[in-house]
């Protein structure tokens, strides 16, 4: 067929097929492998994908006495597209889900004492393995992962506080360059919560709360932002309401497709969701849910859909979507959940790629 169809109209057609049958159309011919393997066509069919494919929202949960990863359609029906197959980890002891970005999934695993993390795409089977920087156990650390839209690049920050809350300089690792770095970035005169599991990646830049103590009385807040591209810090005020408010009280999330939220938890109390209608503006912080006290147990948040309702975990595993403009919730059904709570972890929204298709350092294939 490329002998007499031109190659950018042979780009036009191969960038609206799903990735599944991109990986088979490979063994077509030489031209085909080598446009599906190109960088730049990659990118293509990736900025193609999330601007017209329906996105899936990506859910940890327990089925069967084991946690697992699945795809779910980020639409009225809520349907199950599929459940993930993790990567064989060797002999590895154990692993923890560390985010997602652009169909990539980034994990940390132990082998014995031995630390690692794994970028991998579920969709094309494959994955690269690296280790993790030699950091001193008495560092508290958090990390944060991300695409740099400048050069192309996914890089993961680990950020560090040593004892009396001094930093670190941050560790970046960049995938394009396939090594770790320092990072001389100033730090910014607030703490964090290693424990903080929420990092949303908006604007190129990902996201934790931050704590400074305001004369050992109480704390001041921030959201404290690392810019992937710039290397560095910057800081976003929370709303007044919001401040001083203690270092387990609030979570961020990731709202829409181009700003931030914050859960404000208050067990003895009410839970409130603010969302940054503007990214960046101050001025655009709006309270869109208040959730009371109800029998000792809030319904737990997990996310946002697609279309701006708030996805929710119930008691023993349900779940639902709360459409904020009228207070309703819909009911979905997850077939096969065990009969917990908070069992139920949305990870973040996903699409299907091809990034790493064009790697091949310590590269794994996935059995399916």
């Amino acid at each position: 067929m490329s002998d007499y169809m031109p190659v950018g109209v042979i780009v036009e057609i191969l960038k609206r097929i799903p990735v599944k049958s991109l990986v088979r159309f490979r063994s077509v011919c030489k031209t085909w492998n080598t446009i599906v393997c190109d960088p730049s066509f990659i990118s293509t069919h990736l900025h193609a994908s999330l601007s017209n494919n329906t996105p899936f929202l990506l859910l940890s949960y327990w089925r069967n006495g084991e946690e697992n990863l699945f795809l779910h359609y980020d639409n009225d029906g809520f349907e199950e597209f599929k459940q993930l197959q993790f990567p064989a980890f060797g002999c590895a002891s154990y692993s923890v889900l560390l985010g997602s970005c652009n169909g990539l999934i980034y994990l940390q695993f132990w082998m014995g004492d031995v630390s690692k993390f794994l970028l991998w795409n579920p969709s094309i089977q494959k994955c690269i393995s690296f280790p993790r920087p030699i950091i001193s156990d008495d560092v508290q650390i958090n990390f944060g992962f991300g695409f740099d839209s400048i050069t192309n690049d996914y890089k993961l920050v680990i950020i560090g506080l040593e004892k009396g809350d001094a930093w670190i300089k941050p560790f970046l690792f960049s995938l394009n360059e396939n090594c770790w770095k320092r990072v001389n970035a100033i730090p910014p005169d607030y703490t964090f919560d290693p424990g903080e599991i929420s990092v949303p990646f908006v604007n190129g830049a990902v996201h934790w709360i931050g704590y400074q103590k305001r004369n050992n009385v109480g704390f001041t807040n921030v959201i404290l932002g690392f810019d992937l591209s710039a290397e560095e810090f910057f800081e976003i005020s929370l709303p007044e309401s919001l401040i001083g408010l203690g270092p387990r009280d609030l979570s961020t999330m990731k709202y829409g497709e181009s700003s931030i939220a914050v859960l404000k938890r208050d067990p003895g109390n009410e839970h409130e969701l603010w969302v940054m209608k503007e990214y960046g503006v101050v001025g655009s912080w709006t309270k869109v849910l208040t959730l009371t006290l109800h029998s000792e147990w809030f319904p737990n948040i997990l996310g946002f859909t697609k279309n701006g309702e708030v996805l929710v975990q119930l008691d023993y595993g349900k779940l639902a979507s709360l459409d904020l403009n009228c207070q309703q919730m819909e009911l979905h059904g997850v077939e096969g959940v065990e009969v917990m709570t908070n069992l139920i972890s949305l990870e973040g929204n996903y699409v299907e790629s091809l990034v790493l298709l064009d790697k091949a350092i310590d590269v794994h294939y996935v059995r399916l």
